[in-house]
């Protein structure tokens, strides 16, 4: 993938190597997390929680984090990539008489503070709404590659795209769904749940992100789209259940089946169109 004809965004905060406070808590987002990359990992889901909930570091508290190092080739990329998903969706929002009001895309290591609460790296990428920014630390592209066999650079592409997905979906209202039967106590996980809807639409974006950019920059090489294709097929829930449990619930479901991951990011690159990805109104996923 030759990411470096993209534009690098500004909107990267490099927060790695600071040590964090833990408090204010997990989000039923960011608890929802936890229990997949658990799962991932094949470790007890309470456990993790009690380990992210309960640490306690000695804090460098001050505000503000540094611009990327230009001489890092993991912060370049990820920049460009940013950058790239907000070239695509301004003119996408344009299109449509709309501002794209563009996300920031914080690295971290370890552990990181958010709007949504302190989480440590086990989680893996999450998007918090409440500050709209993205939470990356880059070692889960190395547990990534290592644990599941995929990895690559357009795969890498494809987890910061499908993050920045679930901030359109914040700024476009679709998310109010998945919010609203949180707040009213429904239940939203399971096969064909709100949550996995929600979810297999940032896969869904992350293809129609991925078909304009190619269509911008003709930047993918030979075996890129497998790389994404392999990795959107290997964290699928019936893979990671699988991997950890030895057996497939589907009343556990939180992020969609292999196939189901995969087919709805085919959707978005094939036709790069937004209005394909309406999974909450999908019969079948």
């Amino acid at each position: 993938m030759k990411w470096e004809r993209a534009r690098k965004s500004r909107n990267v905060e490099d927060r790695r190597g600071r040590r964090v406070a833990a408090g204010g808590g997990l989000g039923l987002g960011g608890i929802a997390i936890v229990v997949v990359i658990s799962l991932l990992f094949g470790q007890n889901p309470l456990e993790l929680l009690g380990l992210v909930s309960e640490t306690r570091t000695t804090v460098d508290d001050s505000p503000g984090a540094s611009a990327p190092d230009p001489t890092d080739e993991d912060s370049q990329f990820v920049a460009a990539i940013l950058g790239e998903t907000e070239d695509v969706w301004r003119v996408l929002f344009e299109s449509r008489g709309a501002i794209y009001p563009a996300p920031t895309l914080v690295l971290f290591t370890g552990q990181v503070r958010s709007a949504c609460g302190s989480a440590s790296s086990a989680m893996g990428p999450f998007y918090c709404p409440g500050d709209r920014k993205v939470y990356i630390d880059l070692s889960f592209f190395d547990e990534m590659e290592r644990r599941l066999g995929g990895g690559g650079d357009f795969a890498e592409a494809y987890v910061i795209a499908h993050e920045v997905g679930h901030h359109v979906q914040g700024v476009t209202g679709s998310a109010d769904a998945v919010n609203d039967a949180r707040r009213a106590g429904r239940e939203i996980d399971g096969d064909g749940g709100l949550l996995v809807r929600q979810e297999l639409q940032a896969d869904c974006y992350a293809g129609v992100w991925a078909h304009h950019a190619q269509n911008r920059h003709q930047w993918l090489e030979a075996g890129d789209v497998e790389e994404a294709l392999a990795t959107a097929s290997a964290i699928g829930d019936d893979r990671l259940q699988r991997q950890s449990r030895g057996v497939v619930v589907p009343d556990a479901f939180t992020h969609g089946s292999a196939r189901q991951r995969v087919r709805w990011f085919r959707t978005g690159f094939e036709h790069g169109e937004p209005t394909r990805c309406d999974t909450f109104e999908a019969t079948a996923l």
